[in-house]
């Protein structure tokens, strides 16, 4: 499965405002915005909240992260046979806040690969992006860690750092999907963040924290059409 471009992806976290029936209901917002624009929006839900989310939207579901175990004997870690049964198409990879070692890294790629699954690697920096690129991954979102949850996008902040970080990418890796993340919170810092060669964002409180999730979804959605 491939991402129809330019795509947001709206990682949940582990919000109260992201969490159990809300998290269902921010779901339904983001496949309505979708449905409208013809944007594809990607929810990253929490793990529990993956099949009650995936029964109801026809949106691609992700989980927020895999382990990279085989089926057996490892309690309390996250099994990607799982997560797909449960209805996720993909997965989120080395997120900032969920730090893998580089062989960790590698080890997910091919495992969400060998189930079917897409996977999206977090890298924090534009060095760090052309490696896990040469990886293989299907997508790579470039979000550096000190803007996050700040309201301060990337794409404004260090636009030559994202362009920077495009071109390093494309030189190891001419198929795979870029985006940037990391204080995204208003519809120009999207559509900024594609001028500079970006195919979309990677997002979270800016949509899961807002008093009216669907119309920034929805503004998010417009901004990536222009």
């Amino acid at each position: 499965m491939k991402l129809q471009t330019p795509v947001v992806i709206v990682n949940f976290k582990t919000y109260l405002e992201s969490t159990g029936k809300k998290a269902v209901e921010l779901a339904k917002s983001a496949e309505r915005a979708s449905k409208e624009t013809g944007v594809c929006i990607v929810v990253v839900p929490q793990f529990v909240d993956i099949a009650r989310i995936a029964e109801v939207v026809e949106i691609p579901v992700f989980a927020q992260h895999i382990d990279p175990i085989k089926p057996g004997n490892s309690t309390g870690h996250i099994l990607a046979e799982a997560v797909k049964e449960a209805g996720a198409v993909g997965i989120l990879i080395n997120h900032a806040e969920r730090q893998l070692k580089l062989s960790e890294i590698e080890a997910n790629i091919a495992i969400a690969r060998g189930n079917g699954l897409i996977s999206c690697v977090c890298a924090n920096n534009p060095i760090t992006s052309a490696g896990v690129a040469a990886l293989q991954p299907d997508i790579v979102s470039f979000e550096p860690p000190e803007l996050i949850g700040t309201g301060i996008a990337v794409s404004k902040a260090q636009p030559q750092v994202v362009t920077n970080t495009v071109n390093l990418v494309r030189k190891v890796n001419t198929a795979v999907t870029i985006l940037c993340g990391a204080g995204v919170s208003q519809a120009e810092d999207v559509s900024v963040a594609l001028k500079l060669g970006t195919q979309g964002v990677l997002v979270a409180s800016g949509i899961v924290k807002a008093k009216d999730p669907y119309s920034i979804l929805r503004a998010f959605a417009d901004a990536s059409k222009q």
